[in-house]
């Protein structure tokens, strides 16, 4: 924790004093000597106003470079490499992802005084929504099918990637109380390896919370999420975690960033996750109608059917995934607040604001309303 002047956006699209300090000179210093790359970088260019890590741009004598430094509870080496392993696959594969640097030991993660450091080549591209919180919807169509047919070609290179599951729930997405067939007995022996969680939801009616706001959407979803494959997958498909470039009259993705939440999950999950973080204005729901963003949602859809075959069936799965999609993130997010930054208010907005607010929105005219187009889409 930090009492630095540095500051990131908050959970009400705010800015708030940084959880975690930025990174200083001092630590530059010191990469500079486990990164023969970063010979002759100076101090810090930018500072990244994301709020779960710290991250800087420095600039060498012919290039620029992006640092990443996590806190040791959030990720060890061992989890972060989980990442870069995906990550160099994707690129193998085509995938237009960033690049991960090795440091004088061919190591891509680095632990040191309690944090843990990875370090990125610039990625080619321009930053069109740097400053954009996750929650930002899409105008754009055109980059929105745009994002869905990038996307599917993510999703047809890591068609051939086999890894296992993620080593930690700790800011990580994965679905795997969708696809139980008792999320709570499923939850509830996690909890086991999960202090913080724990300790959180000791304080919460958080059964019957699930039982009342969650649940009645999971009716049927394990059983037809049987049908749907394992695949690898980014769990965090907002245009902020995309570089775009001109290609004549159209913007196109240049770079894919932020692995952060990647496991495997489905596509169908991850094509639901892209329409939650893009198609509503999750901070603003009391502008109504004009908060959703439908055909964001439906631009999404039909660039990633530009590129990779989607079923009605698949269509109409999507469609009752996205009350739920955000299920296990929410609880991760409530684990990392109570746990790793000490914070119970930001743990409550978590738990009320994003795991039961969401799914509960959904029951509204606006949120049908959204439902419904999609399962006319198929």
């Amino acid at each position: 924790m930090t009492t630095s002047p540095h500051r990131v956006q908050g959970l009400n699209n705010d800015s708030v004093a940084a959880d975690w300090p930025a990174i200083s000179e001092r630590e530059i210093a010191w990469l500079r000597e486990q990164y023969p790359q970063l010979d002759g970088v100076g101090a810090a260019l930018w500072h990244s106003p994301r709020p779960m890590s710290a991250a800087a741009i420095v600039e060498g004598a012919a290039e620029s470079f992006f640092i990443k430094r996590h806190h040791h509870s959030v990720r060890s080496a061992a989890t972060l490499s989980e990442e870069h392993r995906f990550i160099a696959h994707l690129a193998e594969a085509g995938v237009p992802v960033v690049n991960v640097l090795q440091d004088r030991h061919g190591d891509t993660a680095l632990e040191h005084d309690g944090w843990t450091y990875e370090l990125h080549a610039a990625a080619e591209g321009e930053d069109l929504y740097r400053d954009a919180p996750s929650w930002t919807p899409l105008t754009e169509l055109d980059q929105a099918r745009e994002a869905g047919r990038m996307l599917a070609m993510l999703h047809q290179a890591s068609e051939s990637y086999t890894a296992p599951q993620r080593s930690t729930h700790m800011l990580v997405t994965r679905d795997d109380l969708l696809r139980t067939a008792n999320p709570i007995a499923m939850l509830e022996g996690d909890l086991i390896e999960r202090p913080a969680l724990a300790d959180y939801l000791s304080h919460k009616p958080w059964k019957s919370d699930l039982q009342q706001t969650l649940l009645p959407w999971h009716v049927g979803l394990a059983q037809r999420l049987k049908n749907e494959p394992q695949l690898w997958a980014h769990n965090d498909w907002h245009v902020s975690n995309l570089l775009w470039r001109r290609q004549g009259d159209a913007t196109v993705v240049a770079t894919v960033l932020d692995f952060g939440l990647a496991s495997p999950t489905s596509a169908v999950f991850d094509l639901a996750t892209a329409i939650e973080r893009n198609a509503v204005a999750w901070l603003e729901l009391e502008r109504g109608a004009q908060a959703v963003y439908v055909d964001t949602a439906l631009a999404l859809l039909a660039g990633y059917r530009d590129v990779r075959p989607f079923s009605a069936a698949q269509v109409h799965l999507l469609a009752d995934l996205l009350p739920l999609v955000h299920f296990d993130f929410a609880l991760s997010e409530v684990e990392y607040f109570n746990g790793a930054t000490g914070s119970t208010a930001d743990a409550d907005v978590a738990y009320h604001t994003f795991l039961l607010g969401h799914a509960q929105w959904f029951r509204s005219a606006d949120g049908q309303a959204l439902l419904a187009a999609l399962h006319s889409a198929a």
